[in-house]
């Protein structure tokens, strides 16, 4: 999901950072391009049983023709936006003026498109879509009895047509590619895998079914936005508004943000609640996808961080899709970095002159011109802030980076590299009522407003310091953490049969300078809420990419609650043992 919003964030919805880096093998078409037109188009689908008004411009290069046919790039909207706000009809015109007819519309319930948001479900959005695919394979007319013969086909019915777009506009090609397999590739950039981790996650390994932790500030932006539309909009598609339980979303996606927002998790409420975000969700769909796909995340993203893309990565790629993966360092959360000149802008037409760009123009240059000489790049690909020239910020890999280093946590208070240092000793924590940790202002980041650096109030986290690293450590993945925490208060509560009354918790890692500077890295944290107090359970933190230089100490911490989700219900004081029967370990993916 993605809004317009002013300035440094407007950019973001449809993502797009990406540092200069060396030129791939391939020749793109010149950035100037032929001329080209616009044709503004209405289209009246069969979405969710029902007909739903598609609003669209279709960008038409010079000289393209039936004689001389083109491939075709589809793209929408990320959430808030339309056909016309700056990151949507930038693909039009990007991609038209090198040689592709390109069809940008705003996706259901935004813009002038009709029908109720359906957060991207594949037989709604993606069922759109396809019916688009048709206009562009020239099955099918718009309403006004315009159609095409001049797209590329590979067969009768078969145009040769990718997608590409951010965040809302990201989801909703995979929710197609699911339901037309005659997608020939796809860019999703800063998108979901889950929709039930991203708006409430739980980071506990094998917590999946126990509700995670609600992401209130992001989703109730979001909702607002939405629910927004029939009273800024009073003239709207009557199509567009509900009248069962609210005014603009289809009604499961209603009870999902009241059921989050209530505070309350009983079983069978929940278990309809975590269906239906997973069920619009990649995670549900994926193995229907079969076009080759690029995915591109930002490390800057605590709406949809590193792990939601290395999740649909890992499984397109265990089913043979061919699928290859960039981390970038903007995203929801930030713009880029200072040494990452050169991201990726479409609005200012850097394909050419930006990595991430010349990673797509190479994607649809091979699937889309079917240029089967080009080398399309590494199977994965990743933004180093820390390095300060241009053209060497991002390294590559031929996979994702295992765990390559293990700290232990000691009982007093040290982050130790071998568990024979680690002393033996107990530390306690308390939450209070209200949030006393601070990591992210996501209701800032959506008002384009500065953020408040985050913070912790002594009492309420515990942290796990290390010796000052004599050498770099860079660390490329999600780390995980192994723990075991005693609280008498939440094992008598944990079985209420309401997961409310379970344990929550934050984990994340801190870089803390030699002048005592923390940082919180990326200002990412993994909400917890632990399945089970009497056991040992594990913690996967969000994706990183940090180097920790020489003289700096890594600090891993613990924490009660923080200000941008929902807390514990209740106090429920913690304490953590170290002993040679009680070892916690925080393992980092590294690389040399």
């Amino acid at each position: 999901m993605s809004r317009r919003v002013p300035r440094s964030r407007a950019r973001l919805a449809l993502v797009l950072g990406a540092a200069l880096a060396t030129p791939l093998t391939l020749t793109p078409p010149t950035v100037a391009g032929p001329a080209y037109t616009v044709t503004p188009l209405k289209f009246t689908v069969q979405a969710g049983g029902r007909p739903c008004t598609v609003d669209a411009d279709l960008y038409r290069p010079a000289g393209v023709d039936r004689a001389h046919p083109a491939p075709a790039v589809l793209g929408t909207n990320g959430f808030g936006g339309s056909k016309s706000d700056g990151s949507t009809d930038a693909v039009g015109k990007a991609f038209a003026r090198r040689g592709y007819v390109s069809l940008v519309y705003s996706g259901l319930g935004f813009g002038r498109s009709g029908c109720l948001i359906s957060l991207d479900d594949p037989d709604i959005d993606g069922a759109a879509a396809s019916q688009l695919v048709d206009f562009l394979a020239g099955k099918r007319a718009a309403d006004d009895g315009t159609s095409v013969d001049f797209v590329a086909r590979d067969a009768p019915g078969d145009p040769r047509v990718g997608m590409i777009g951010g965040s809302y506009g990201g989801a909703v090609q995979l929710a197609t590619a699911a339901v037309d397999h005659r997608l020939d590739a796809l860019v999703p950039m800063i998108t979901w895998h889950d929709l039930a981790y991203s708006l409430s996650p739980n980071n506990a390994v094998g917590g999946r079914g126990v509700p995670g932790v609600f992401k209130w500030q992001w989703a109730n932006g979001f909702y607002l936005v939405g629910e927004g539309r029939p009273v800024t909009r009073p003239s709207l598609d009557p199509s567009r508004i509900n009248s069962l339980g609210c005014l603009h979303f289809v009604t499961e996606a209603c009870r999902t943000f009241h059921t989050l927002n209530s505070g309350s998790y009983p079983a069978g409420r929940t278990a309809r609640l975590l269906a239906f975000a997973r069920s619009v969700s990649p995670v549900s769909y994926l193995h229907r996808v079969k076009a080759p796909t690029l995915l591109v995340q930002g490390q800057s993203d605590t709406l949809f961080n590193l792990n939601e893309a290395t999740a649909t990565y890992r499984a397109l790629s265990a089913q043979g899709t061919p699928v290859k993966m960039i981390w970038q360092s903007s995203g929801h959360s930030s713009g880029p970095t200072a040494p990452a000149t050169g991201e990726l802008d479409l609005s200012k037409g850097n394909l050419e002159t930006s990595y991430v760009g010349r990673r797509v123009l190479a994607w649809f240059d091979r699937h889309l011109r079917k240029r089967t000489h080009v080398d399309t790049g590494p199977a994965f690909a990743y933004h180093r802030d820390w390095v300060t020239d241009p053209d060497r910020a991002y390294a590559t890999a031929g996979r994702i980076p295992v765990q390559g280093r293990t700290f232990y946590l000691s009982g007093d208070g040290k982050l130790v590299d071998n568990r024979n240092k680690v002393a033996r000793g107990s530390r306690t924590y308390t939450n209070r009522l209200s949030p006393t940790s601070h990591s992210d202002s996501s209701l800032a980041v959506q008002s384009g407003l500065p953020a408040a650096p985050p913070r912790d109030t002594k009492g309420t986290y515990l942290d796990w310091t290390s010796a000052p690293l004599t050498r770099p450590l860079d660390v490329v993945g999600a780390p995980r953490v192994t723990l075991r925490v005693h609280s008498p208060k939440a094992e008598r509560a944990q079985d209420s049969g309401d997961a409310a009354d379970k344990l929550v918790l934050f984990a994340k890692l801190y870089d803390v300078a030699p002048d005592g500077t923390r940082t919180l890295v990326r200002r990412l944290v993994a909400p917890v809420r632990v399945p089970d107090v009497t056991r040992s359970f594990t913690v996967t933190l969000p994706g990183i990419v940090h180097r920790y230089r020489p003289g700096h100490r890594l600090s891993f911490v613990i924490a009660a609650s923080d200000d941008a989700y929902f807390g514990n219900r209740g106090v429920k004081p913690v304490t953590v043992i170290s002993n040679e029967d009680e070892l916690h370990s925080l393992q980092l993916p590294t690389v040399d």
